[in-house]
């Protein structure tokens, strides 16, 4: 791949496979955009909940793997009645016992509960979803630095409908059961600090049903948009994570952009989440110049997130092997988006050596991409496909890169999510079980976020 080219234009060429997977039946993301619908158009005739302490009956939970010698071959069920306070689960019980008789029940018509997904890598400040449909035409060949001066000329186009789009993103997200998300938001002189201002309005209106974290992203380039004086403002204005852009093919100066990088994390006490899409030596040069940086610099560690980080699907698998151990020992973070096409990222090998890897969205409908669905169950389907052998096991395991490693099953089969005080986020789906969820992108309907249905419907509950 041209080490210019960009992460959505290395997707772009995976139009092939991806027509090839719909012929092989790979169609699961038609199938439930319909009965998302089909769910808020019977929203009107089921209960909402508005309570802050309640009953929730009828509740399919895992209960532990059936096994054929030391194989697991399916997962036990059963049904429960969780109730809810404050935002917590504060207890687990039998089916319909509700000791306090005063409190309203809600009924999650034995759909399955998994934990809330994780979006942790997207952009809602910049898209084209919830306006008219557009699909810019890219001539092949464009470069990144191409698509830098796309920006700088079609953001201010934009700039007006950022709040309106991004709260339709939210409700996309939310609709397929993201909760919690980590937005990159333009930060550059294009820009300026009105993207941020703008996501953080909305963020504002939507705290209670929504948890989102925010990267400054100086999308034209650290050091090429001459951008460190607004990435500064943007730490004292609240954003939670410096981002940065491939210092070599953007910046033309990888020690230097990295640097930069680091120094204002460190300054501000803020972590790091840079865009590394470059797969000629130079990516990783970059990652090696980062592990680097971190080893030397404690107040660094559990502070680095590399997103795509494509120069590691370069490696041989014990090249993978020294450099996610060095990941691993710096809790460093790999933010992907399960990219399909040529590139066969290292994901379950990172995973299987300790280093914390999370998924995202990335674009949805947008200049970069007409593609992108805000489906975190479809990212790990997307991931079971390419990177693991499907069992009841696997397939169980594989909803974790959608969870943040969360799951209802540990590797032995018992029963670790949810416990009495965790957080009521979690999404109904109807699915008998994990495995089945990430296998056929099972339909979602109902989010709940910290007690609060923020998406779908539920029934009324009975008495006991």
């Amino acid at each position: 791949m041209n080490e210019n080219k960009s992460r959505r234009e290395f997707l772009s060429r995976s139009g092939k496979m991806a027509a090839a997977c719909a012929l092989l039946g790979a169609t699961a993301s038609v199938g439930y955009a319909a009965t998302s619908k089909t769910a808020k158009a019977e929203a009107g005739a089921q209960m909402k909940i508005t309570d802050s302490h309640y009953y929730l009956d009828n509740v399919l939970l895992e209960a532990g793997f059936e096994f054929e010698g030391a194989t697991p071959v399916s997962t036990r069920t059963e049904l429960k009645t969780l109730e809810i306070n404050q935002g917590k689960i504060v207890a687990i019980r039998d089916n319909r016992q509700h000791p306090n008789g005063t409190l309203p029940a809600y009924d999650a018509g034995g759909k399955l509960m998994l934990p809330a997904m994780r979006d942790m890598h997207i952009h809602l400040d910049k898209t084209f979803y919830g306006g008219p449909w557009r699909a810019l035409n890219r001539p092949a060949g464009t470069t990144i630095k191409d698509m830098i001066a796309l920006e700088q000329k079609l953001l201010p186009e934009l700039q007006p409908f950022t709040q309106e789009r991004a709260e339709k993103l939210i409700d996309l997200i939310q609709s397929f059961g993201s909760t919690t998300a980590r937005s990159h938001c333009n930060v550059e002189p294009t820009s300026g600090l009105k993207n941020l201002e703008n996501l953080q309005a909305v963020l504002a209106r939507r705290q209670s049903g929504f948890s989102c974290e925010i990267v400054a992203f100086p999308q034209h380039g650290l050091l090429f948009s001459k951008s460190e004086p607004l990435m500064r403002e943007a730490m004292q204005a609240g954003a939670h994570y410096v981002g940065g852009l491939d210092p070599t093919n953007v910046d033309g100066a990888m020690e230097k952009s990295l640097d930069t990088m680091f120094q204002i994390a460190l300054d501000y006490n803020k972590g790091v989440d840079i865009h590394l899409h470059e797969t000629s030596p130079a990516g990783m040069a970059a990652v090696n110049y980062m592990l680097s940086t971190v080893e030397k610099t404690p107040q660094l560690k559990g502070k680095l997130t590399i997103s795509h980080a494509f120069a590691l699907a370069t490696l041989n698998e014990q090249q993978v092997d020294e450099v996610a151990n060095r990941m691993a020992a710096q809790q460093v973070t790999i933010a992907s988006s399960v990219p399909i096409g040529t590139l066969h990222m290292p994901l379950s090998q990172l995973r299987d050596k300790g280093v914390f890897v999370m998924t995202g969205t990335d674009s949805v409908i947008d200049h970069w991409s007409p593609y992108g669905l805000g489906d975190m169950l479809e990212k790990a389907n997307l991931y079971a496909q390419l990177y693991i052998r499907p069992n009841e096991k696997t397939l169980s395991r594989a909803l974790a890169v959608a969870t943040g490693e969360v799951l209802p099953l540990n590797d032995k089969g018992e029963r670790v999510w949810p416990k009495a005080q965790d957080d009521a986020s979690f999404v109904l789906v109807d699915a008998s079980c994990s495995a089945e969820a990430v296998a056929r992108i099972s339909p979602r309907t109902a989010t709940f976020h910290k007690g609060e249905m923020v998406w779908g419907n539920v029934g009324r509950g009975s008495k006991a």
